[in-house]
């Protein structure tokens, strides 16, 4: 009977700790999925402009994440000063190796070269459209945030660019 009673009792032990792990293998929760991220839009961001002290003729563009996803800044923002006919060509050479990835509350950032002496056709430009690039870089996505200019406006000419984004103020401005 002694035997029988030791038998039992060790199967008993083994049944509650196998239902204990299963219990807590049951009950732990997987961690909840990360939603994908998206194409970084007006809708999503909000763009500002800056004016900087150097390099001259210069001003810093900033798209800070205010969505909930992460974002994708693709390429370089297209950018319509005033009325212009279409938009600032990018600057090629300060491509990225990689895209510029937004979490909410991150900022991505472009320098804009506004005029040189090698520029023509000049105006003084007092509105700027700013459109998020698609990931094929061929198109823009969402409808056009506008960024407020410095006050008074800025003299823009036929030299005027726009960098690609990039993950810091210092990286834009080096060009």
């Amino acid at each position: 009977m002694r035997l029988t009673t030791r038998a039992t009792a060790t199967a008993a032990a083994i049944a509650a700790t196998l239902s204990l792990t299963a219990l807590g293998t049951a009950s732990a929760a997987a961690p909840a999925a990360k939603p994908a991220p998206v194409t970084c839009t007006a809708a999503t961001t909000k763009v500002t402009v800056e004016e900087v002290d150097r390099p001259l003729n210069h001003l810093l563009l900033k798209a800070r994440n205010t969505g909930t996803k992460t974002c994708y800044a693709y390429g370089a923002p297209f950018l319509r000063f005033d009325q212009a006919q279409s938009a600032t060509p990018w600057l090629g050479a300060s491509k990225p190796q990689a895209v510029v990835t937004l979490e909410p509350g991150q900022t991505a950032y472009a320098a804009i070269g506004t005029s040189s002496p090698e520029g023509s056709e000049g105006y003084r430009a007092h509105a700027l459209g700013v459109l998020f690039a698609n990931r094929a870089m061929n198109g823009s996505v969402g409808d056009p945030a506008a960024a407020k200019l410095p006050r008074g406006g800025v003299y823009v000419d036929s030299s005027a660019f726009v960098t690609y984004w990039q993950t810091s103020a210092a990286d834009a401005l080096i060009w």
